[in-house]
C-alpha cells in the first residue's frame, strides 16, 4: 500500500477547490484513511459549487486509483460552513426544515427503519422486512446507513466487493435474496473501525443514495443507525422520505427512546408509517411455554398514545437469531415459518400504508472506482 505521502504526492497535480493550488496545499484535505487496500479521501468543499467540483473528486479517484497496491478509492465531499456564518439548527418552535429533497433517479418510494437506541434488532427487522416487501412482488434495494456499526453484510451473507456499473461513475448493489443490497461494510472489513467526522458520514451516505445505481426500485428501505443524529436528520432532509418505521422491544426504557425518534421524524414532517415491537415474546423451544421476557404490549400502546399504527410484535426466537447471524435470514430460509409470517405481515401492512391508501385518495378525486 502507498503511504501517506504518495497519496499526497500523486494529488500534487490536481487542483484543489479554487481551480489553481495544488489541492495538498489548498487546506481543503479534511483527511486520508486507509483501509487494506481501500482508501478513503474527503475533501472540503463550498456546498453551493458541489456540482462543478465533480470533475476534480473524478481527478483525485484515478489518481489514487493509479497507485500501486490500491484496490478501490472513496472520495467524499464535505461541506462546512464558511467563518462566521450562521449554523443550522432544529430547535422547537424555532423553524421546520423543509420536507425531503431531491428523489433518487428510479426509487419510487424511500422508507426509514429506525430506533431510538441500539440493540433492540433494528437491522434485522430491516432485513425481513425488505425481504418480506420482495415475496410480494415489490422490486426492493435496502441501503446499510449505519455507517460505524454496518449490519447488512452479515445479515445477507454478503462477501464480495461491489462493482462499478457500465457508465464507471456509479456503483453497483449486490442483489441477493431478489433485494438489492449496499453497504460501507462491503468496503471495509470486519475489524476495521470507521473513525470518521460526521461531515464525512453524512457525505459518504449521500454519495451512496445517489451513486449508486439502483435502477427502478418501488422501496428502497434505508437501514437506519440508532439515535435522532445527524446522519437522521441529514437523510430527512436530503431525500423524499415516504414514512418511518420505528422498531422497539416492549420494555419501557427502549419505548422512551423510541417515543424520541418518532418526535425526531415527525418534527422534520416524515410520516410515520408504525412501531414493531420486537423480541415482543420468547417461546421456549423445549416445553412450548411463552414467556414475555422484556414485557409485552408496550409498543402497541406506545402507539396508540402516538396516534400511529402498530404494525406487529415479532418475536425474540432462535431461529431468527441462526438465520440472521448465518446470512441467511429467516423470511429467505424459512418463508413458512411462524417467525417469518411475523415479518410478511408486518410488511403487507407498510405496504398497503405505501401504495394502496395512495390509490384510494387518488380514486375519488399524490464514488467508487
Amino acid at each position: 500500500m502507498p503511504t501517506s505521502q504518495d497519496i499526497l504526492a500523486a494529488l500534487a497535480a490536481i487542483p484543489g477547490p479554487d481551480g489553481r493550488t495544488p489541492l495538498p496545499d489548498s487546506g481543503a484535505l479534511d483527511g486520508i484513511t486507509q483501509r487494506d487496500d481501500k482508501v478513503f479521501i474527503a475533501i472540503r468543499i463550498d456546498p453551493a459549487k458541489a456540482q462543478a467540483m465533480a470533475p476534480m473528486q473524478a481527478a483525485v479517484e484515478r489518481a489514487v486509483k493509479a497507485l500501486p497496491g490500491v484496490g478501490s478509492v472513496l472520495v467524499t465531499l464535505t461541506a462546512e460552513n464558511a467563518p462566521g456564518a450562521a449554523k443550522p439548527a432544529l430547535a422547537p418552535h424555532a423553524h421546520k426544515p423543509a420536507r425531503g429533497g431531491r428523489p433518487i433517479e428510479g426509487v419510487d418510494k424511500i422508507i426509514a427503519v429506525a430506533s431510538g437506541k441500539g440493540g433492540v434488532g433494528k437491522s434485522t427487522t430491516a432485513c425481513n422486512l425488505a425481504l418480506a416487501l420482495a415475496q410480494q412482488g415489490l422490486k426492493v434495494g435496502v441501503l446499510d446507513a449505519d455507517i460505524f456499526g454496518p449490519s447488512m453484510p452479515r445479515l445477507f451473507g454478503i462477501k464480495e466487493k461491489p462493482s462499478l456499473a457500465p457508465d464507471g461513475q456509479k456503483l453497483l448493489p449486490i442483489e441477493k435474496f431478489g433485494v438489492k443490497v449496499m453497504s460501507i461494510g462491503f468496503l471495509v472489513e470486519d475489524k476495521s473501525a470507521i473513525v470518521w467526522r460526521g461531515p464525512m458520514v453524512t457525505s459518504a451516505l449521500n454519495q451512496f443514495l445517489r451513486d449508486v445505481e439502483w435502477g427502478k426500485l418501488d422501496v428502497l428501505v434505508l437501514d437506519m443507525p440508532p439515535g435522532t443524529g445527524d446522519v437522521q436528520l441529514t437523510i430527512a432532509q436530503n431525500v423524499p422520505m415516504a414514512g418511518a418505521v420505528i422498531v422497539s422491544t416492549p420494555q419501557d426504557l427502549s419505548l422512551i427512546d423510541a417515543r424520541r425518534a418518532i418526535a425526531m421524524f415527525k418534527q422534520v414532517e416524515a410520516p410515520i408509517l408504525g412501531i414493531v415491537e420486537n423480541m415482543s415474546y420468547f417461546i421456549c423451544p423445549h416445553c412450548g411455554g411463552r414467556s414475555d421476557v422484556f414485557a409485552h404490549g408496550g409498543a402497541r400502546h406506545e402507539a396508540e398514545a402516538q396516534g400511529v399504527p402498530f404494525l406487529g410484535e415479532a418475536p425474540l426466537h432462535i431461529l431468527i437469531r441462526e438465520t440472521s447471524d448465518g446470512g441467511n435470514p429467516v423470511v429467505a430460509s424459512a418463508p413458512d415459518s411462524p417467525q417469518a409470517k411475523a415479518y410478511l405481515d408486518i410488511a403487507q401492512k407498510v405496504r398497503t400504508a405505501l401504495f394502496e391508501s395512495t390509490k384510494k385518495r387518488i380514486l375519488p378525486r399524490i464514488f467508487m472506482s
